[in-house]
């Protein structure tokens, strides 16, 4: 396959994935959308993890909040658990790498907060631990995953939300998620400033 066509077919592959995610996942990312609005309308605020990639996005997600997405507002209350080499160095030295986000949850989690997890596979063991933490401080989870959501999936109980990219490669579910942050984002923007479509 030339190079040209390798690059064609990862946009193919993307649209298609894209394609597929919409009708699996709108109605979940909908409920998102307002378990964030209810609980950055009730004074919580986000802390957000992940590993690689899926770091990125947390501090992606977290930066369009604190900062804007495409339209002026007031901040929004999110941390990213994936930014402070201090803290990361320090538990992963201390304890074990599986505790680096866990221990920010416990440290700075609240009753009416929300995690948002994401791990391609659902099985990263430090999202999880970070999970097993926000249940224990009364919060609700938000997880983004992939490949039938693993054993974060099945750790999710009532009023948590299941964003499951319904694919198996990683690049593909990763690319869905950026988009699904982007939905997350503009959802939050619409509920929060009122639908700009209905003020035009």
């Amino acid at each position: 396959m030339s190079l040209n066509r390798r690059i064609r077919q990862h946009f193919d592959d993307s649209i298609r994935a894209k394609q597929g995610a919409v009708d699996v996942m709108a109605d979940a990312i909908e409920h998102a959308v307002r378990l964030l609005v209810e609980t950055l309308s009730n004074d919580g605020k986000i802390l957000l993890c992940g590993n690689g990639g899926s770091a990125a996005d947390c501090q992606h997600f977290a930066a369009e909040l604190i900062g804007r997405f495409e339209r002026e507002r007031m901040e929004l209350a999110a941390i990213a658990l994936t930014t402070d080499t201090s803290i990361l160095t320090a538990v992963a030295n201390d304890y074990s790498y599986d505790e680096v986000f866990a221990r920010q949850v416990r440290g700075l989690g609240r009753d009416g907060d929300v995690l948002i997890a994401i791990s391609t596979s659902g099985n990263s063991p430090s999202v999880l631990a970070a999970a097993q933490a926000a249940v224990e401080r009364g919060m609700r989870i938000i997880a983004l995953t992939g490949r039938g959501g693993g054993r974060l999936g099945q750790l999710l109980a009532d009023g948590d939300v299941h964003l499951c990219v319904p694919h198996d490669r990683t690049a593909r579910i990763q690319e869905v998620h950026l988009l699904t942050i982007h939905c997350l984002c503009d959802g939050i923007d619409a509920e929060l400033l009122g639908d700009v479509d209905e003020e035009s």
